[in-house]
């Protein structure tokens, strides 16, 4: 039966006995049933005498009948399969308010998944009978299912890797068959697909100490999806390294690997795999690489004219360094790829160096760095040093010697890419410093640096002004200056967004252009601050003033703005 506070909550007012519980608890048949179908269907109480408890005990309103009020998945933004996941249809919603009819409103959860899966941000909840939301599921062509049914008694036999194509490392979700499937497979199937079917990035699997939570990371920010029964971690786990060919024996230490999915025969689909030992249990989180969300098209990432002109220029150049830094997930990946495709031509050599090859390009040579035979940057970069290289990409700079040998690269003649982690461009130089590389290398290495973070987009469909106060502009950096004519624009939530108010995802950009002042504060050995100072005089923006930058074109919601950057 579904883990709910509804059988405790009524026995504490009265209304049952511990052993009507325990008839009910040894009455239900599945893992999916709802309590007040296992009382009724027992004969404990009657609907409507139930639903007056239910109603009693938590205050809400009890709607008799709801067959003439249901609101189709289209106007919910709630699939049917969900619903009868769930136990529960929709009856009404107005502006960003979803009323939902349930059998049991203490479900565990269930407010938060319906709010995920909706995008209505207030979700109300009214009761009815069980046998009313079943009618209501029939009528929009659902039925009472549950990933829980299979979720009991599961027996898992993982099974041997051995070496095989390519092509046999993948698996084809299309065409696994439900019916022979074991339960475990069918449910993460159905997170991958589900993932996919959103446009989700990233799937995070968490073990706590009584729940496998499951979320997925929207356009940036991270929603709880489901929670699944504690017992299937270490099965679920193991599914997962199965896939990933990593070792499921072993559970202290973390593993990286790669699932590669193929769906209809036609789209192949890589998830990036980490496996990380928690006190719980080992967490998982699966980056979804999908070749069709790939942006290479570099006037479509959300550069300013003046910034594109200035990279483009750079990577052009017959040599020196270009480098772009920020957090995780924010798109350097991308805006490397997209530098990488401008410069992908017959007569250019370009040679990349990654860990992990995140996509394949036709024309590149990738490598991909294998740490635990020695395969590592410095050992790569020292072989396509002598592979004749006119670029080259480096997935990330980690150390001294990586770094010194990108630097050497860029000044005897090749063009370099590459990422850091810092936090804006200006500290990229110092940064470089601090690993290592004397300060007149740095200066005369590098040739531009771009700062990046990524930005939900305004709701192009139902974006309008709203109302901000002087003191917050000023506080959130817009120069007094420029208070009369700055409007700030917001998603007011409608269909096409879910009601949430945001739309896609764009770049704020911080581009350093190394001019020839920037260059001698970086000999002398200038802090990061006073290298923004001087860049800033020669034209330079911050993030947080790129980011303002795209607010007043109504872009960006000044909130998005304030969550992305920070006022320097």
């Amino acid at each position: 039966m579904r883990v709910s506070r509804l059988g405790n909550l009524l026995i504490q007012a009265g209304m049952m006995t511990a052993e009507q519980m325990e008839a009910a608890k040894k009455g239900g048949r599945r893992q999916s049933d709802v309590l007040p179908e296992v009382l009724v269907r027992l004969r404990l109480f009657s609907e409507a005498d139930l639903c007056r408890m239910i109603s009693e005990v938590s205050g809400l309103t009890v709607v008799v009948s709801i067959l003439d009020q249901l609101l189709s998945s289209e106007e919910s933004n709630m699939p049917t399969e969900f619903m009868a996941k769930n136990v529960c249809v929709p009856i009404e919603r107005h502006g960003n308010r979803l009323v939902v009819a349930v059998a049991d409103p203490f479900l565990e959860h269930l407010r938060e998944e319906i709010s995920f899966v909706s995008g209505f941000q207030q979700v109300d909840f009214v009761i009815t009978t069980w046998s009313e939301i079943q009618q209501g599921l029939e009528l929009l062509g659902g039925t009472i299912t549950d990933l829980s049914e299979f979720m009991t008694d599961i027996q898992f036999e993982p099974t041997k890797y051995d070496e095989a194509s390519e092509e046999d490392k993948s698996f084809d979700l299309s065409k696994q068959s439900d019916a022979a499937l074991k339960p475990v497979v069918k449910v993460l199937n159905h997170i991958f697909l589900d993932a996919i079917e959103r446009g989700v990035s990233d799937i995070h699997i968490e073990p706590y100490e009584k729940v496998l939570r499951v979320r997925y990371r929207l356009d940036g920010v991270l929603h709880d999806v489901m929670h699944l029964p504690y017992h299937m971690r270490m099965m679920l786990v193991s599914r997962i390294k199965v896939q990933s060919h990593l070792d499921i024996s072993e559970q202290r230490l973390p593993q990286d690997g790669r699932i590669t999915l193929r769906i209809a025969d036609t789209k192949r689909i890589d998830l990036r795999v980490s496996v990380l030992p928690t006190l719980f249990g080992e967490k998982v989180v699966m980056r979804i690489l999908d070749p069709a969300n790939l942006q290479l098209d570099m006037s479509k990432l959300g550069y300013e004219a003046r910034d594109l002109a200035l990279i483009k220029n750079a990577i052009h150049e017959p040599y020196g360094m270009v480098l772009v830094t920020g957090p995780t997930g924010s798109g350097k990946t991308v805006s490397l790829y997209s530098a990488v495709s401008d410069l992908n031509q017959p007569e250019r050599n370009i040679s990349t160096v990654e860990d992990p090859v995140e996509f394949n390009f036709m024309g590149i040579n990738q490598v991909a760095v294998r740490s635990e035979i020695g395969l590592t940057f410095p050992v790569v970069l020292r072989s396509l040093l002598r592979q004749d290289p006119d670029v080259i990409l480096i997935g990330e700079i980690r150390d001294k010697e990586t770094a010194h040998m990108a630097v050497e690269a860029a000044l005897t003649g090749h063009m370099v890419l590459a990422t850091l982690h810092t936090n804006d461009a200006p500290s990229t130089m110092t940064r470089l410093v601090e690993m290592g590389i004397e300060p007149f290398l740095v200066g005369s290495a590098v040739s531009l640096v771009v700062a990046q973070r990524l930005a939900r987009l305004n709701c192009s469909s139902c974006v309008k002004p709203i109302e901000v106060s002087d003191a917050e502009l000023l506080a959130a950096g817009v120069p007094e200056a420029d208070l009369a004519g700055f409007t700030v624009m917001q998603g007011m939530g409608c269909r096409r967004c879910n009601d949430i108010g945001y739309k896609g995802r764009t770049g704020v950009y911080q581009v350093m252009h190394i001019s020839e002042p920037v260059r001698q504060a970086v000999y002398q050995g200038k802090f990061a601050y006073e290298i923004e100072a001087i860049a800033r005089a020669n034209g330079m923006r911050t993030l947080r003033e790129a980011a303002l930058a795209k607010v007043k074109s109504g872009q960006l919601s000044l909130a998005e703005c304030l969550r992305i950057t920070a006022v320097h």
